[in-house]
């Protein structure tokens, strides 16, 4: 099922989702729009991971719609395999196949999900490599890579499927901090190129240096919706002032 978005990406229309009686997510909307980074914050256990796993159908939801790129994911129709085939997802742990070295992790999904032949895959591959800085560790196995390094070869394989948009669920979270940056800069790259971004994460800076905007969560609800500038500067409610003033240094 499709529908005209006027160029919003992803749309979500009052969602909600429970876990047995727990309502981890309570009438939900937003809209991003196509080269947008919407960047999702909020204290530990605000629905923060759910909310984004919800908008590429790995979290089912209970009530209200959601669209991608015009497809429908709450529709019972929809092929969610081939929805999440152009939308990039990086988790907070990696996810790359330990068994298959880091060419291969980038090839597989190409192969079997896009049906590229096998020398086209690895081109895209090893391009996507180069960009992320790591095109001398093709034949390592993801072990042999420090966190840093595996959190760019997720990046890269998201992009080997050339997707409509990219998630980003706490993407550094599990690395040492001198790890991060490396991972950031990334990010920062893909969105200053245009690339539609929806990104949980902790690490202001990259929500003052390239989110366009923020919602702010608590308790499974988005009380804020708001430019980064006025989220920053002067936050709507006084629970988005005591979580800025806790988690950015003075």
């Amino acid at each position: 099922m499709s529908t005209s978005t006027d160029e919003a990406m992803i749309i979500m229309e009052n969602v909600s989702k429970w876990y047995g009686d727990f309502n981890v997510l309570s009438h939900c909307s937003t809209r991003i729009h196509k080269g947008e980074v919407v960047v999702v914050c909020g204290p530990s256990g605000s629905g923060k991971s759910t909310l984004i796993k919800t908008v590429n159908g790995l979290e089912p939801v209970q009530s209200g719609k959601i669209f991608v790129s015009g497809t429908e994911v709450t529709c019972k129709k929809t092929n969610l395999a081939k929805l999440r085939s152009h939308v990039g997802m990086v988790f907070q742990h990696f996810e790359l196949f330990p068994h298959l070295n880091i060419i291969h992790n980038l090839v597989l999904a190409q192969e079997k999900v896009l049906k590229r032949n096998k020398e086209e895959a690895t081109e895209k591959g090893l391009m996507l490599l180069k960009r992320v800085g790591l095109e001398l560790h093709t034949e390592k196995y993801p072990s042999q890579l420090s966190g840093g390094q595996q959190q760019r070869v997720a990046i890269a394989r998201a992009l080997c499927m050339d997707p409509v948009a990219m998630l980003f669920d706490e993407p550094t979270s599990a690395l040492d901090p001198e790890m991060i940056n490396e991972v950031l800069d990334v990010m920062v790259e893909l969105a200053y190129e245009g690339m539609t971004m929806m990104v949980v994460t902790h690490e202001m800076g990259f929500a003052r240096k390239v989110a366009n905007r923020v919602l702010f969560m608590e308790s499974g609800q988005i009380l804020e919706d708001s430019p980064k500038e006025k989220f920053f500067d002067n936050p709507a409610t006084q629970r988005a002032k005591d979580f800025l003033a806790n988690i950015i240094p003075h």
